[in-house]
């Protein structure tokens, strides 16, 4: 019901949406004489606000279609690696013979799937972390897929399905290159999946378990510093969530009838809990409007365009990561199941881990993503670093100046150090090739 009201009040507002729109160009009008006064500037500012907090924010474009490497440009071409009901694995491959100008002579960069949260945005929030990494590394990301856009007829998927994704996109990236290690970086939401799917392939010996992973602001053990979204999910049972954050998608989507945990209701609640810093935001926004502060604005307006375009999650992914993660913490607990067999982080002993959190994360807090270490004690020490970043929260441990000079040089320099100690697996690679 919530879903079909949510709908209908967008389509209820449309026409005054419509109506800001054109209003706003009217009073920015080069024929318009009021266009340059304080009046007419504050009006297009006002209605230009309006306008933007009232449309709905499709999929944003990757918009990388380049790299710089040693100052030579160097082509990007997105292609689809593998293809799945609920997910895409993206490979952003770089021109081969601009990469070996580039180098000055072929190079064989670390290969580094990006597992992407499934949280309430789409993969593109790390475009900042994929251009980052670029320039020295083959990058593969997940996509994930809005689930209110597959339909009915495709199933269920839930966090053991997550996990398989991982498994299979970690056995297509290495065999793609037998030769080449794969290294793989959860960015939030999905550390505890990835050092569940690396558990279960170090367990099988499989020759495509990744050298290294890395592990950025994750709540692998929520009770440790827990943040204002953990307190809620311990606060409220798991009836509560399941009774009052699942909806069913309406037509015309091509998920109609399924049953989902809505994008909106997420993204309301990231708002919500930094409420007063969103609404100064877009005070700044309209000053800037009115001053003609266009590089401002343009941020503003670009860093919204990625924040408000949100997906939706199936029920049984959420209400099975909500249970598992943030209620009961099997992982933590040494008690996750996977397929009937029990996923044992203790069985990692030649997968370098890294982790990494923010100072003033106050979405995963300090010491959450810092418990895979306690977990995975059968890793050498030298395969293994914690880092916690100053001065930056939950968004700036991926995105922003701070990943870009101090976390991503660290977090690279350990995959280059981790794929001396996955020698010792070429020759799996090799016969699985």
């Amino acid at each position: 019901m919530l879903y079909s009201a949510y709908e209908l009040a967008y389509f209820a507002v449309s026409p005054a949406r419509v109506a800001a729109g054109l209003g706003s160009q009217f009073w920015r009008s080069p024929f318009n004489p009021a266009a340059q006064t304080w009046f007419g500037r504050s009006s297009a500012a006002a209605l230009d606000v309006f306008e933007h907090m009232m449309r709905r924010y499709p999929k944003p474009e990757w918009a990388l279609d380049e790299t710089i490497i040693n100052g030579h440009e160097v082509p990007v071409k997105i292609e689809t690696a593998a293809k799945n009901d609920f997910c895409n694995l993206l490979h952003f491959k770089r021109d081969q013979a601009a990469l070996q100008n580039a180098h000055g002579k072929k190079a064989a960069d670390p290969k580094v799937l990006i597992v992407a949260p499934l949280s309430g945005h789409y993969a593109t929030l790390l475009r900042g972390t994929v251009e980052a990494m670029l320039p020295d590394h083959d990058v593969y990301i997940t996509d994930w897929i809005d689930a209110r856009d597959v339909p009915a007829a495709c199933g269920r998927f839930d966090l053991n399905d997550y996990v398989d994704y991982l498994i299979d996109f970690m056995r297509t990236i290495g065999q793609s290159s037998p030769s080449v290690d794969v290294h793989a970086m959860a960015v939030c939401q999905p550390g505890p999946a990835l050092l569940a799917a690396a558990a279960i392939m170090a367990e099988d010996n499989d020759p495509d378990r990744p050298a290294s992973m890395t592990i950025m602001g994750s709540p692998i053990d929520t009770r440790r510093s827990p943040t204002v979204p953990n307190v809620l999910a311990q606060e409220r049972d798991y009836a509560w969530f399941e009774n009052n954050m699942i909806f069913t998608a309406p037509a015309p989507y091509p998920g109609f009838m399924r049953r989902v945990y809505p994008g909106f209701v997420q993204l309301y609640s990231f708002l919500s809990m930094n409420s007063d810093r969103h609404m100064t935001a877009h005070y700044d926004y309209f000053q800037h409007l009115v001053e003609g502060d266009g590089d401002n604005a343009d941020k503003h307006r670009n860093f919204y365009d990625e924040y408000l375009a949100v997906l939706d999650l199936t029920e049984e992914f959420y209400l099975q990561t909500i249970r598992e993660v943030f209620q009961e913490h099997t992982l933590a607990e040494g008690k996750f199941m996977h397929r009937g067999r029990r996923v044992k982080p203790e069985a990692i002993t030649d997968i370098a881990l890294m982790t990494v959190e923010g100072e003033n994360d106050d979405i995963s807090g300090i010491g959450q993503t810092q418990a895979a270490h306690d977990l995975c004690v059968n890793i050498p020490a030298d395969l293994q670093l914690d880092y916690v970043q100053p001065a930056v929260g939950h968004f700036g441990v991926f995105n922003g100046s701070r990943w870009r000079t101090e976390i991503q040089p660290r977090v690279a320099k350990f995959m280059r150090m981790a794929e001396g100690a996955a020698v010792k697996r070429a020759p799996q690679r090799m016969a699985a090739e």
